[in-house]
């Protein structure tokens, strides 16, 4: 008899995705707190709604879902915004991101994890530092009292950040814990060829799939070239042994970038670009519209949630309470020393953006947003799971990180939930789609 195990457990993902979507917008509460609540009742109390072992096939699902997620992601973050805050978004995703690893790092002489190596506390709080841009769009889009600034520079810090997250665990962390010595010179060499080679990657696919996209004209051809581009570049990065994650940034950033200039008259016309290129440019034939461009926003917003929602519902079946019982010790001390590095990295920005008139302040306020902004999430349970399966404290990472997302979901989320529905409530009357 043919099973139905992908159907059921489709239409059970589907229903909790719907489902928690009403009630957030009913009780204005972030989806993403009924969405892990949900997922892990119905694993515990109702196990036969999700019949197929989304567990052991996490590998194909991570393949599957990584594109989607940061694909959404990218599409939100409009052009003139990253030119504007560009800055101040590499300061956040990689100056920041980089130094408070760096800090974490050297924990290890204090021996706060005992039995760690120094390449293991890379690999640790590389993985324990990666924001979830998911988890921080399903509170922040409740709220109109963020200003635009903040949120702004919360979605470019949350998609750099998982940049440069992964460079240090794949790049840094795991070849200095495999191999037991990495020197200062190697690490950064590693880290750049990576950046570099990434970077040249996803701006190669992102000309040719800007062209192709010039060759039709409706929006789910459209969208479903975005689809086929960051699952392109997501992998094709892979092969080369490069970030696939950054590639992937940069090609869908690349290819919003060439299409806003089409979409821009008064851009084209002040181009500076010479008479050749914009030939090859076929600038006169756009790739899409505006109109269409709002489509593909929607799209991809639901197929990266969606997304999402399958990662929870891993992290569901991954939740076991007797191992995260014996290491609770290690997790609210992983918690407390990321909460409070995020803390100070964020306060560093909020006074150099003060003092510098490079960098725009955000002020008290945006310093307490973008600090409790800094929620954990699916790459943070993608990385743990890509560490090898003979690692002596494998128990221990996985654990600790586990308890660190959900920690950060629901004391970050429930922190700024409470902060705009009760503390400046007056101008989030109603949910914001």
């Amino acid at each position: 008899m043919h099973s139905f195990a992908l159907e059921i457990t489709t239409i059970t993902i589907l229903s909790l995705v719907i489902m928690s979507n009403a009630i957030s917008s009913k009780l204005k509460i972030p989806s993403v707190f009924i969405l892990l609540i949900g997922s892990y009742l119905i694993y515990t109390m109702v196990p036969k709604l999700v019949p197929l072992d989304l567990k052991s096939s996490f590998d194909t699902l991570i393949i599957f879902c990584i594109p989607l997620i940061f694909m959404a992601d990218v599409l939100h973050l409009h052009f003139k915004d990253v030119k504007k805050y560009g800055l101040e978004i590499f300061y956040l995703a990689v100056v920041s991101v980089s130094i408070s690893i760096a800090v974490g790092t050297s924990l290890y002489y204090f021996d706060i994890f005992a039995g760690l190596s120094l390449g293991a506390y890379v690999t640790l709080f590389a993985i324990n530092m990666a924001t979830d841009a998911v988890s921080v769009q399903s509170v922040l889009s409740q709220f109109k009292a963020i200003p635009h600034q903040t949120k702004v520079l919360i979605e470019g810090e949350s998609l750099g950040n998982d940049a440069t997250a992964v460079i240090a665990f794949f790049f840094i962390g795991i070849p200095w814990m495999m191999s037991g010595e990495m020197s200062f010179a190697t690490a950064s060499s590693s880290a750049l060829k990576v950046f570099v080679f990434s970077t040249l990657l996803g701006l190669l696919i992102a000309a040719f799939f800007y062209l192709v996209m010039k060759l039709f004209s409706d929006k789910r051809s459209e969208f479903f070239a975005f689809v086929v581009e960051a699952y392109v570049a997501y992998v094709a990065a892979e092969y080369f042994h490069i970030s696939g994650i950054l590639t992937l940034i940069v090609a869908i950033m690349g290819t919003k970038v060439f299409i806003d200039m089409d979409i821009d008259s008064k851009e084209l016309s002040d181009s500076r670009f010479s008479r050749a290129y914009r030939r090859i440019r076929l600038d006169k034939i756009q790739a899409t519209t505006t109109e269409r461009l709002e489509y593909i926003y929607e799209m991809a917003k639901e197929f990266g949630y969606i997304a999402a929602a399958m990662i929870f519902f891993v992290l569901a079946e991954m939740v076991d309470f007797a191992s995260l019982m014996q290491y609770w010790k290690e997790i609210l001390i992983m918690f407390a020393i990321t909460t409070i590095i995020r803390a100070l990295s964020m306060a560093k920005f909020a006074f150099l953006g003060a003092k510098s008139r490079h960098i725009e302040p955000v002020g008290v306020e945006g310093w307490f947003v973008l600090t409790f902004s800094g929620m954990k999430g699916a790459l943070s349970i993608i990385l743990v799971h890509m560490l090898p399966a003979d690692l002596p404290y494998i128990d221990m990472f996985e654990s600790v990180t586990i308890g660190v997302v959900v920690l950060s979901i629901f004391v970050y989320g429930l922190t700024l939930w409470y902060y705009f529905m009760f503390v400046k409530p007056m101008k989030n009357i109603e949910i914001q789609e």
